[in-house]
């Protein structure tokens, strides 16, 4: 028997489980991730970014632990010796109607407690970055870049070293909820558990539904983000990170520039709906999960909503030349040699039934589990403080 099983070895589950043995180290925890390695789809797949905190409404989920979690993970990587650089970005409108939605940017990072940010004129973001395109602009010192799937390694490696258990290539099956305890079953074997934690991604939604016998009002949408890398004879075309004004009713930043911890510089991703939900590459379908996207009333909703943006991005996951003139609103001297292929990620979107795509972060708590079933950007950022807020309900139970 185990006090506490969490299921997923992404950066969410680690930071809850890390956070645990931290603050009660007598409590048994059992990480279980279908994986032979930890941190394989979103972490691993994250662009790299350490957010600030600018984008996000005051006071809601994502606010307050990304901003909280933002200085915990930078004490955290001091003290392991994880490499992370704060390069900070710049924010730029490209045509004067974006100038509204820019200037809500900056007081929102005003409340939320951003501190150096200033606008910037157009020559004052040429002085930053000579090759940007704007009329004016936001720069954001306390933006950095990080390796997250470096940072969720460490956090499984002081887990364990504080009595943790983490179980590797197991897939959890079923869930019965009992009146004391709970039995979890995985392809591998049985663990009763007093509290099941759920922090499975672009599962969570379905690992949530055998947590209890009530249909949950959500459903988990996988949206591909693909990405380009600048050939190394151009990267000298961008200096830190260059990012859009985003489009306030899309719950995605928009093509940018990313100048990365290791080396080379990432353009993208777009926002692409997925065939399968670990679905990476064009060609991977999987019917049965298509069809309950396709089929789930939300998800239709946004589709009738959002069809022409989806269209856009759909077209220029299949055009590198409109990808191209994309990026080029950012950066006009970027031309389509100067790009290669890069990776890509999917973004685990909860979607509810009435069509709204869940902007804030969503923990859903029953007697037996507590289910994180949206933690979208900038969870990579936010993960200690979320596996802090976390830790504290599950505490509350013992």
């Amino acid at each position: 028997m185990t006090d506490v099983v969490i299921i997923g070895g992404g950066i969410v589950g680690l930071a809850t489980a890390l956070q645990l043995k931290k603050q009660r180290p007598g409590l048994t925890v059992t990480v279980i991730e279908k994986e032979l390695s930890v941190a394989r789809h979103q972490t691993g797949h994250n662009s790299g970014v350490i957010h600030s905190g600018l984008y996000y409404k005051p006071g809601s989920l994502k606010a307050t632990n990304c901003i909280r979690g933002y200085h915990m993970l930078l004490d955290f990587c001091n003290q392991e010796g994880v490499p992370y650089e704060l390069c900070g970005k710049i924010v730029v409108a490209t045509k004067p109607e974006e100038i509204p939605q820019l200037n809500i940017l900056f007081e929102r990072g005003q409340q939320n407690g951003l501190t150096g940010l200033r606008k910037l004129s157009q020559a004052e973001m040429r002085e930053i970055e000579p090759y940007v395109n704007g009329v004016e602009g936001i720069r954001v010192p306390q933006t950095g870049i990080i390796d997250y799937k470096q940072v969720a390694e460490k956090y499984a490696e002081r887990f364990q070293a504080l009595g943790g258990e983490l179980r590797l290539g197991e897939r959890v099956e079923n869930i019965t909820p009992g009146n004391s305890l709970s039995i979890v079953v995985t392809n591998k074997g049985t663990y009763e558990t007093r509290l099941v934690v759920n922090c499975a991604g672009l599962y969570s939604d379905k690992i949530a539904q055998l947590t209890q016998r009530e249909p949950i009002n959500l459903r988990i949408v996988p949206f591909r983000g693909e990405y380009y890398k600048i050939k190394p004879h151009k990267e000298y075309l961008v200096r830190h990170l260059i990012y859009p004004v985003p489009d306030p009713n899309f719950p995605f930043l928009g093509v940018h520039f990313t100048r990365m911890v290791h080396g080379g510089v990432e353009a993208g991703p777009n926002a692409v709906l997925a065939f399968q939900r670990e679905g990476y590459r064009k060609s991977d379908v999987n019917l049965k999960e298509l069809y309950e996207t396709l089929t789930w009333p939300g998800f239709q909703k946004v589709a009738g909503r959002y069809w022409q943006t989806g269209l856009g991005e759909m077209y220029r996951s299949f055009s590198k030349a409109a990808f191209t003139k994309a990026l080029q609103q950012l950066i006009p001297d970027i031309q389509e040699d100067d790009l290669e292929d890069g990776g890509s990620g999917v973004r685990a979107q909860a979607c509810d039934r009435t069509g709204g795509l869940l902007d804030d972060f969503a923990i859903l708590e029953t007697d037996k589990a507590i289910n994180v079933c949206n933690a979208p950007s900038p969870a990579a950022t936010s993960s200690l403080s979320i596996g802090q807020t976390v830790s504290e309900k599950v505490l509350a139970r013992f």
